[in-house]
Order: C-alpha cells, then structure tokens, then sequence
C-alpha cells in the first residue's frame, strides 16, 4: 500500500513539494505493522528502512533507555537517518499495533536524484528547519 500524498503533506520536509511531487513519493512508500512492544528502529544502530510516518497506533521514543516522546497518528520519525544514511540517534518501540508508512533510504535516494526540484525543495527545507531551531546562518 503506498502512502497517501495528504498525509506526506502534512511532514514539514515534504510542505513544499508540489502535488505532482508529492504522488510520486507516495508511490515510494510501503505499509508495515508492528506489534505492541516491537522495536522499530534501535538507537545506535543501521536499523530501519529509513523515514517513517505513524499512520496509527501509538510509541515511545527512548534516548539512552529513558523515554523523550511518545507518537502518534501523523507523527513522523527517520529524517536524519533517511538524508545522512546514518545510526539512530533514539529508539522507537510500538507502544500497542503500530501502522507505519514507510520509506527505504535507496528509493528516497532515487527520487531525489531524479528530480532536481524535489532536491532543492527538500534541501530548503532542511534549511529552513536549522534556522527555526537556532542554527547560526
């Protein structure tokens, strides 16, 4: 099941995709179910296809063992891993079923590579979100 482009819509990385933009990145995306108490993602691991949107079901974000969020429909997690290929810096574990939208960094890769005004749109906003937060320009 690939994802719907409203949801997408609705992750601050995606905002400014067009819709055209934003169906062929649906299309990339696959539907997984986790049961409560399965990790999805490990901290300090490769683990994880790569960007994850919580289409239902709720779970906790753990640093270090101690938890920092839970998530919930519309949440998203995996940036970070999903851009810079790199460990995880929490662990995400389903809290009851989880319904995840999922996208593997090499079709992330290949979209984006693709399509040069999705990459300067994704990279704006990457931008724009280190300013938010207080990075120095």
């Amino acid at each position: 099941m690939a994802a719907d482009a409203d949801v997408l819509r609705q992750v601050p990385l995606f905002g400014e995709l067009t819709e055209r933009q934003l169906k062929r990145l649906a299309a990339k995306f696959t539907s997984k179910t986790y049961p409560a108490g399965a990790p999805v993602v490990r901290q300090d691991n490769m683990s994880g296809v790569g960007f994850f949107v919580v289409a239902a079901g709720e779970a906790s974000v753990t640093v270090d063992g101690r938890e920092v969020a839970r998530l919930g429909a519309g949440d998203h997690f995996g940036e970070l891993a999903l851009i810079a290929e790199r460990e995880r810096t929490a662990t995400v574990t389903a809290e009851s079923e989880l319904q995840c939208l999922e996208i593997a960094v090499w079709d992330f890769r290949e979209l984006v590579q693709s399509d040069g005004e999705i990459a300067w749109k994704l990279l704006q906003s990457v931008v724009h979100t280190l300013l938010d937060e207080g990075a120095p320009s």
